[in-house]
């Protein structure tokens, strides 16, 4: 029988196995650097995330391991009436986790965080090369509303 899965606030020393996940894939491969300790750079990252009441990176715990992360970033906005957004990303779930309900999981332990903090609206973005990705949204709900576009400063 496998360990329940929780989900929570990360805290720094999960960062390896959050890193490690996102650079598990075809995308993650080449803009990830999963080496040990962490990049200076992803601990920078951190203690922003950290300090940023309007941020949460959280991690879905199996026993002990990291089997899911996501961070969530609440955003407040004038338009409709100064509605706040809940703004999904990063979203990963670790292989051996598939296919077992774990993403649907946290992502609805998402949702409820953004309704627990008055958000009107749930957002995320999914790369066109990941179309297993999209459909797993759609299935939740989240509908191709708007053409997202990205500008690249690097």
């Amino acid at each position: 029988m496998s360990n329940p899965v929780t989900f929570r606030k990360a805290t720094r020393s999960d960062l390896p196995a959050i890193v490690a996940m996102l650079a598990d894939d075809h995308l993650g491969q080449s803009r990830e650097d999963p080496s040990s300790p962490p990049n200076q750079l992803y601990l920078a990252a951190f203690d922003a995330i950290e300090a940023d009441d309007n941020q949460l990176l959280a991690v879905a715990d199996s026993g002990g391991e990291i089997v899911g992360c996501l961070q969530l970033s609440f955003v407040p906005g004038l338009s409709r009436l100064g509605m706040w957004r809940g703004q999904i990303e990063s979203v990963r779930i670790a292989g051996s986790q598939r296919g077992q309900g774990t993403g649907r999981a946290m992502i609805e332990w998402a949702i409820d965080r953004c309704r627990a903090r008055g958000c009107k609206l749930v957002q995320l973005t999914s790369d066109k090369a990941r179309p297993d990705a999209i459909r797993f949204y759609e299935q939740l709900g989240f509908k191709a509303s708007h053409e997202g576009l990205k500008l690249s400063l690097d």
